[in-house]
């Protein structure tokens, strides 16, 4: 495995993958690995691609800087995961190799951005925006893996991706889930033992919206697990998989159920499939 720091050694990394006959898969992160990082590489691995994993804290998608100084740094360990997952290269860019001159661009997904995570996350979403389309245009020509954890989030990149024409496949892949059930994400380490435990409340509002019903019996049960579990609750929507708007009467995409809920101090996300039955009227939460 290859370990870079500089835009012009990734970029050639890259290319010499390509040019040996080689397909190239990006799978960025901002390191603090876990197993659902290493399924991402695994599953690009399975589809024959070799794997460029990107390890970056970008400051840009933080609205809150102490929780951007409280995300955890672990490069010694996230590289041996990555290692023993399959990654052919590594790139540990800087902020100041990222950014050498500041950030006069920025990246604004109209439509997807702006609910949800982006309305408690002010500026999170264009500052995501801005440093994956950075990422995957050092890169070049390749095919991306995303989990779907941060369902809103691969919206968007879908979406940046058809608009800008760039040479990439968006993967989405499925939620890894721990032992309890609770979704695997680098916060999971900053709760408390009590707060573990209430925060699997989360992935029973999820498996509750998988045996369907109206939007409004599923969005007002989920409600109820939550605030019983002593969580604050951020949202807990039925929305269109497709469009992430609230899900309404004559919507004929599928559903999906999102959630993002607060244990403690950590903000935590869901999501899963859900069937629409009946009445689509729901008061929202």
């Amino acid at each position: 495995m290859r370990t870079v720091t500089a835009i012009a050694d990734w970029r050639s990394a890259a290319e010499e993958l390509r040019t040996a006959g080689h397909s190239v898969a990006l799978v960025p992160t901002m390191g603090a690995l876990h197993a659902g990082h290493a399924s991402l590489i695994e599953a690009a691995r399975r589809d024959g691609h070799e794997v460029i994993l990107t390890i970056f804290v970008n400051q840009r998608q933080f609205n809150d800087a102490s929780d951007f100084e409280r995300y955890p740094r672990t490069t010694e360990a996230d590289l041996e995961v990555a290692r023993a997952a399959g990654a052919a290269v590594v790139a540990l860019p800087s902020a100041a190799e990222m950014w050498p001159s500041g950030t006069a661009t920025t990246v604004h997904v109209e439509g997807l951005s702006e609910n949800w995570e982006g309305a408690d996350r002010p500026g999170h979403f264009d500052g995501m925006a801005s440093v994956v389309t950075k990422l995957l245009t050092i890169t070049g020509p390749c095919t991306a893996y995303f989990g779907e954890k941060d369902f809103q989030q691969l919206a968007i990149i879908r979406r940046l991706v058809a608009d800008l024409g760039l040479p990439v496949t968006v993967v989405g892949a499925p939620i890894i889930r721990d032992h309890d059930g609770l979704a695997l994400s680098s916060r999971n380490v900053r709760l408390s033992a009590q707060n573990r435990s209430a925060a699997l409340a989360i992935p029973a509002t999820v498996a509750r919206a998988a045996r369907g019903g109206t939007v409004s019996e599923i969005e007002a049960e989920a409600c109820e697990i939550l605030t019983a579990a002593g969580l604050t609750v951020s949202y807990a929507a039925v929305v269109n998989a497709a469009t992430l708007a609230p899900y309404a009467a004559g919507d004929s995409g599928p559903a999906r159920f999102i959630v993002a809920a607060i244990a403690g101090d950590v903000r935590l996300l869901d999501n899963g499939p859900t069937l629409m039955t009946g009445d689509t009227h729901a008061a929202r939460h």
